[in-house]
C-alpha cells in the first residue's frame, strides 16, 4: 500500500525538497502541501493522509495548533502526525506529543532518516527514539498542563500486570529490543503487549502510551542533573 504524505511548511525549497524524495519512493507519494497551520489542517480534512509532516513555527496557525486540531478531529483518527523540529526546542516536542504527534524528527536529518521515520508513523509505531528522549520525556511529559488531568487508576486497572510492566519500560524509553532483552521475551511478544496497552488504553500510538505512563504516575521522572 502507498504511504500517503501531506507536507506542512512555509518554506517552499524544503517542501519541495521532500516532495521529491518522498514521490522518488515506491511505497509513498505526496498527496498535498500547506504553508501554514490552517491551510495543513483544511488540507487534512479534505485528503484524509495517512502522514502529516508538520513543521512547528509556521505563520499564523502554527503546527502545534494544527496538530492538536488533526489529533482532536474524530473523522482523522487514521491520519498520524510527524513533527519536523530541533531537538534543541524539547518544549516544542513535548508539546507535540501532548497534542496527539506521533514522533519528531530534527530538520537536519538525512534522507534516509526522514523516510524510514515516515514509515515507522505510518506502521503505527512512535517515532521515539530513546537515544533522544529520555532527558526529554523525563523533563517535560511528567508535569502536565494543568488543563490536563492524569489517567484514571482505572484505566491502567484494565491491564495485565505484563502489560503494566511493559508501558513502564517504554516510558522509560526503552527499545522494543531492549525490553525484550530485559524480560527474557521476544520483540515480537513485546510489540503485542505494547499495541494491547495501548487499545485498553485508547492510546493513538506508542507516543500516546508513553505520555498516559507518566500522567497516571506509572512512571517517575528522573530529575534533571544540577547544573
Amino acid at each position: 500500500m502507498t504511504i500517503r504524505v501531506l507536507l506542512a511548511d512555509d518554506q517552499a525549497l524544503l517542501r519541495a525538497t521532500f516532495r521529491i524524495l518522498i514521490d522518488s519512493c515506491d511505497d509513498m507519494e505526496v498527496v498535498a502541501e500547506a504553508v501554514d497551520g490552517s491551510e495543513a489542517i483544511a488540507l487534512t480534512r479534505a485528503h484524509h493522509p495517512d502522514i502529516v509532516v508538520m513543521d512547528i513555527r509556521m505563520p499564523g496557525t502554527d503546527g502545534l495548533a494544527a496538530t492538536t486540531a488533526v489529533c482532536a478531529d474524530p473523522a482523522l483518527a487514521a491520519t498520524r502526525v510527524l513533527i519536523l523540529t530541533t531537538f534543541e526546542t524539547d518544549a516544542y516536542v513535548a508539546q507535540a506529543l501532548r497534542a496527539g504527534a506521533s514522533g519528531f524528527l530534527g530538520k537536519d536529518v538525512s534522507a534516509e532518516v526522514l523516510l524510514d521515520g515516515i514509515r515507522t508513523v505510518a506502521a503505527g509505531d512512535s517515532l521515539l527514539s530513546p537515544a533522544a528522549t529520555r532527558a526529554l520525556i523525563s523533563r517535560f511529559l511528567a508535569t502536565p498542563d494543568r488543563a490536563t488531568t492524569a489517567a484514571p487508576p482505572a484505566r491502567l486497572a484494565a491491564l495485565t500486570a505484563r502489560e503494566l510492566e511493559v508501558t513502564a519500560l517504554a516510558a522509560e524509553g526503552l527499545s522494543n529490543h531492549e525490553i525484550a532483552e530485559k524480560l527474557f521475551v521476544s520483540p515480537l511478544t513485546v510489540r503485542t503487549h505494547v499495541h494491547r496497552a495501548m487499545t485498553k488504553l485508547h492510546a493513538r500510538d506508542r507516543a500516546q502510551l508513553v505520555v498516559i505512563a507518566y500522567r497516571s504516575g506509572l512512571v517517575r521522572p528522573t530529575p534533571p542533573p544540577a547544573g
